[in-house]
């Protein structure tokens, strides 16, 4: 992972944190979802975007998307191993976990390592 997109993903983990912890977990699980395709094609980036998604889907009481994402878990985990990983794909269990996905062009200058703030 390059250094702009390490950055980048380690701050939509913290900004999804701090969203939680405030309960705003829809606005939490959107960062948790940018900072999925950020880092789905490395292994420790991916497990955590997943470990955090259970997390806020144990708070909202879905034991369907609690499932989901500790399959999500094991499997990225495994494709993430091996190169195998839809690309794009946000991590939630509303799509499908081998949907392929468009990325959005500003996360993907920052996995290109393209510097500066996407939105601005």
């Amino acid at each position: 992972m390059n250094a702009v997109q390490s950055a980048a993903f380690d701050a939509e983990i913290a900004l999804a944190r701090k969203l939680i912890a405030t309960g705003e977990l829809q606005a939490g699980f959107s960062h948790l979802e940018r900072a999925h395709i950020i880092g789905q094609a490395f292994i420790a980036p991916h497990v955590i975007s997943h470990w955090s998604m259970l997390g806020v889907e144990l708070r909202r009481g879905r034991p369907g998307a609690v499932i989901g994402q500790v399959a999500r878990m094991v499997l990225g985990m495994f494709g993430s191993a091996i190169g195998v990983v839809p690309v794009g794909n946000s991590g939630g269990t509303d799509v499908s976990m081998f949907k392929r996905m468009a990325i959005a062009p500003e996360l993907q200058k920052l996995m290109d390592g393209a510097p500066g703030d996407p939105r601005a």
